[in-house]
This record gives structure tokens, sequence and C-alpha cells, in this order.
């Protein structure tokens, strides 16, 4: 019998106000830690420039710590499905050593994915739309509504923080689902059915195809699991799109999903100090962000660094809940240059006007 529609539970489902972030999903680095980070960060620059497909365990080496990333997969599988690290000293990096901090954490939790049509394995959270004007969602200014991302696992370093606001929102999609199952079974059967996406038109143009083959579904059940996927962003555009027209009864499942992941009984807000890493598990996590006040300089605006990472541990993504196929990952990939990660490297591009044009 399928879960879906029933009332789950487990240490997943929470609702923010009834939790403490800073007690069950904070890990304050230690100054042991904190120095086994540097030593690696040493070791790795020691090797040269290594491109960010190359920052492996072995090239940047890690005992205690590296156990505790090691162990962030089960951590968030079976937890609370979230994970701040905060204390890295951030004015003691440039913001290239920060990143490849951030990447050689990262190698110990699993594969880096590619993000966009660029082949980036690692995406700029900031506004950059007066650069680049067809921008998506997450290179844009302002609050930004509850989803999920293409991965098992995202991860978001704060480089920049805010002027103010910017906060990070999140909210248990299982908890989602437990009030749509309650208040709107009939919406909930249409979302299990699933949604049909579009990605933005760039991604499209370089990928197997704009629109999903099929319905997607935002919760599934296999082998007794709920995986929960909201990529309510691509099933907005492709309503908007009017290639494949909504029925009525599917614009008012969206609609209400994004109500439900975005009320103030279900999301926590947790404030991003620069140098601050969060985790997310993707399979049973929403995530938004807060409105926020930026800086004008582009070296100043609230900056974060995005990482998707793909869990081999894990049992697979349900099929059909996969937007972004490794074919279509592929296709991105062949237009990545070495490097292109390096927050230097983006700002330089982003000036010279040429960050957009790379794969024309």
């Amino acid at each position: 019998m399928s879960k879906i529609g029933t009332q789950l539970s487990g240490p997943g489902v929470w609702k923010g106000p009834e939790i403490d972030w800073m007690k069950e999903g904070l890990h304050v680095l230690s100054d042991a830690e904190l120095k086994e980070i540097d030593l690696a960060l040493k070791h790795l620059l020691a090797l040269g420039d290594v491109d960010f497909p190359d920052i492996t365990p072995e090239a940047f080496p890690l005992d205690k710590v590296g156990d505790l990333m090691r162990d962030l997969p089960v951590r968030l599988r079976t937890g609370r499905g979230f994970l701040m690290l905060r204390g890295l000293p951030r004015a003691q990096y440039s913001d290239d050593d920060m990143t490849r901090i951030y990447f050689g954490l990262g190698s110990y939790i699993g594969r880096p994915m590619t993000q966009s049509y660029l082949g980036d394995m690692l995406g700029h959270v900031m506004d950059v739309s007066d650069y680049e004007p067809k921008s998506r969602g997450y290179r844009k200014g302002g609050g930004q509504l509850m989803h999920t991302d293409s991965c098992d696992i995202i991860g978001l370093m704060c480089l920049k923080s805010a002027i103010s606001g910017g906060e990070s929102r999140i909210a248990s999609a299982l908890a989602v689902h437990n009030v749509m199952a309650e208040q709107y079974p009939e919406l909930l059967q249409v979302l299990a059915r699933g949604l049909y996406l579009k990605r933005a038109d760039e991604d499209g143009r370089r990928a197997t195809r704009t629109f999903s083959k099929d319905r997607v579904p935002f919760f599934h059940d296999e082998n007794g699991e709920v995986t929960c996927y909201l990529p309510t962003g691509y099933a907005r555009l492709a309503e908007k799109s009017n290639q494949i027209p909504f029925s009525q009864e599917e614009s008012d499942a969206l609609y209400r999903v994004r109500k439900v992941a975005a009320s103030p009984e279900l999301y926590l807000d947790m404030g991003f100090k620069e140098g601050d890493i969060q985790f997310l598990n993707n399979r049973m996590m929403v995530h938004g962000r807060t409105d926020y006040q930026d800086a004008p300089e582009l070296e100043n605006r609230r900056h974060l660094l995005r990482l998707w990472y793909e869990v081999p541990t894990w049992p697979a993504m349900p099929q059909a809940q996969v937007f972004h196929t490794a074919e279509d990952r592929a296709l991105w990939s062949q237009y990545r240059q070495p490097l292109i990660e390096l927050p230097s490297i983006h700002y330089q591009k982003l000036l010279e006007g040429s960050l957009s044009k790379m794969v024309d």
C-alpha cells in the first residue's frame, strides 16, 4: 500500500517553530578541525592549479573532519535533513580559497553534479540580473519561493552576506506532504501523479529537451519510502508557457503546495553568516530565501556558492522524478572551461560581459 496520502512520521517530519536548529542542526568547527582544514588547503595549493573535478579526498586530506563529512549523508538521510557548518574564518581566506575548501569538504560527501548549460559544477547564487538579463532564479535578487533542486544533497556556502535579510528558509517536504494529505487530499493525488516541467530556455536548448517527457511526480513512494521533489519553479515555467496547458486542478495543486511549503507553521529561517556552509537532504526538504537588501557593487553583493551532490551510497533517485538526466548533464558538461567556478574568474567574465556568451 502506498504511503502517499497517509500521515508520515520520523525525524525528517518536523515543523520549524517546534525545533531548535542551533541544537539539532549546527556544528561549530573546533580549533583542531579548523587546523585540519587549513593544512588540507595548503596541501591542495602545493599541488598547483588543481581543477575542481580533480579535488578529491587524496588532494584534500582530512582526518576527523573527513569522518564528519563522510558521515553527513547518513545524518541527512536519517535525521532532520539539514546541517550547518559554522566557524570557518572567512577573513583569513580569499574567495577562491574558500571555494577550494568548499569543494574539498564536499569531496567526502559524493559526486558534484553539473548545474547548467555552462557546464559549471558550482553555482554562484547572487543577483547578476543587470549583467545577465535571462538569468535563472538563483541569479536574481530578492526572495525566492520554496522549491527543491535536482540532486541528492545541496550545499550552500556563504561568501558574502546581504546588508540585511537574505535568510535561508527551509521546511520539511514530508511535513508539506502531511498537510496536503490532511487538508487537500485530492490536490495531493494530482501532485503524486505529477506535473510537466520546463527548463530555462538556454538550459533546454543545450539538453535533450526543454520540457519533461512525462509528468514528474512531486511525491513518490518506492519500496515504502516517500521521496519528495518539488521543482515548483520548473512547473511554473511549464504552466506559463501555455505549450503544455495545465488543467485547473493542476494549477490549483501547484498553487496550493507552494502556499503550504511557505506557511509559517512549517518553515524555519536560518541566518547565514559569512563562511557558513549549509547542507540539505534534497529528497525530503524544500528551501527558499527571504527578501534582502543588497549592495550595488558586484563584489559586495550577497554571494552564496551552490554545490549539487549525487550520493552513491543512497538508493537511486526514483526514475520518474529524474528531470536533469545523466545525458543532459553530459551535454552541459562539454561547455565547461577549466576552473570556471573560481569566483575571481566568475567576476571577471561578468564584468567582460562574456559569461553568458561562453558557449555561443
